[in-house]
């Protein structure tokens, strides 16, 4: 893992998730931003110093898929572990084939989290 010098960003509705993850994600060393929007996190600063995305499937607005179309439009190489809440395996497969590191299940494992970003920081 590539700690400290790399920005994680979290883009989840769920209030919770916002709070409880960044915690964790700090603990593993990482810098981190949480956003409640697909959009919101668009506008920010962060984007660009974003070097891993932490991406809920069903928001509001801009799903999450859709801004991970968005991102490869605009030509941004954010790799992107999504999470979500709806347990279809049926639907990670087609996530995975998009370019996303890894699509984990909520609720996930602290070492579940940790195996994704290992496998983010050693392909990139």
């Amino acid at each position: 893992m590539k700690p400290l010098s790399s920005l994680v960003s979290v883009v989840d509705d769920d209030e919770s998730v916002r709070e409880s993850l960044p915690d964790l994600l700090r603990e593993f060393g990482f810098k981190v931003e949480a956003f409640s929007s697909a959009e919101e996190f668009l506008v920010s600063g962060a984007l660009g110093q974003t070097e891993c995305l932490i991406l809920d499937i069903a928001m509001p607005g801009m799903t999450g898929p859709e801004l991970q179309s968005e991102l490869t439009r605009r030509g941004k190489t954010i790799p992107v572990v999504f999470i979500t809440a709806h347990r279809e395996e049926a639907d990670r497969e087609p996530l995975l084939e998009s370019g996303a590191v890894e699509c984990l299940f909520k609720p996930f494992s602290d070492t579940d989290l940790r195996g994704a970003l290992d496998l983010v920081f050693q392909s990139h």
